[in-house]
């Protein structure tokens, strides 16, 4: 039996505390870049950056609406990731953070990633076929559950099954009679193996730029091909 996530309040779908690599990321995209949030939950990454311009979405109205009270200079919608509402090859960045991994197919999860990736501004190549030195195009970040996460308490890992469903125990103090409300979600999850998210973003249609393990979780950063 996977171990229970508990969370307090519908801001506890994730920690409030932007990851490392995540932060970086955005940190270190040029003044004015225009870019996607796919799957923003709470919307925890919109304040990272205040130089950047980030359209966030959400397939939770809730979530999405959590999200827009982090008001300028970014935006909120309600939006699926497998049919994303955007203009193609317009954007300069794109994350996706621990989004993916709940799509319940191979087939489902690839066509999310592809969907990320057309939204992105193409690299521009030079006539030899080579990345043209003036052709950078966007760049996304996606991050997944991993399956190899041993020394967590969960304790996955190579070997394990990799579809599962995760108790999520969900708190709510009532303030009229200060009674604790308790209830419990079951989540689905595929974790990811090694090299799986890279095998993922290249049958989509991306390269991959840069890849690693963070906080029991795979990332890529890519790029369209």
């Amino acid at each position: 039996m996977p171990s229970s996530v508990s969370a307090t309040g519908p801001q506890a779908y994730e920690d409030d505390h932007p990851w490392p690599i995540v932060e970086r990321f955005l940190l270190t995209l040029p003044d004015g870049a225009i870019g996607l949030d796919v799957g923003c939950g709470n919307g925890k990454y919109l304040a990272v950056n205040r130089n950047i311009f980030i359209l966030a979405s959400d397939r939770s109205e809730n979530l999405a609406r959590i999200a827009a009270q982090h008001n300028q200079p970014h935006v909120s919608i309600v939006a699926d990731n497998l049919l994303l509402p955007h203009c193609s090859s317009s954007f300069d960045f794109a994350i996706s953070i621990a989004v993916v991994h709940h799509l319940s197919t191979s087939e489902r999860r690839i066509q999310a990633i592809a969907s990320i990736l057309q939204t992105l501004r193409p690299l521009s190549h030079d006539h030899s076929g080579g990345i043209s030195e003036h052709g950078k195009g966007g760049l996304a970040l996606i991050y997944v559950w991993a399956l190899e996460q041993k020394k967590s308490r969960r304790g996955w890992d190579e070997g394990d099954e990799q579809d599962v469903m995760v108790p999520w125990v969900m708190k709510r103090n009532d303030l009229a009679d200060n009674d604790l409300e308790v209830k419990t979600f079951d989540r689905y999850y595929h974790l990811y193996r090694r090299g799986e998210l890279e095998s993922d973003i290249r049958r989509a249609g991306g390269s991959v730029i840069d890849s690693g393990y963070e906080k029991d979780n795979w990332w890529a950063i890519t790029a369209r091909k």
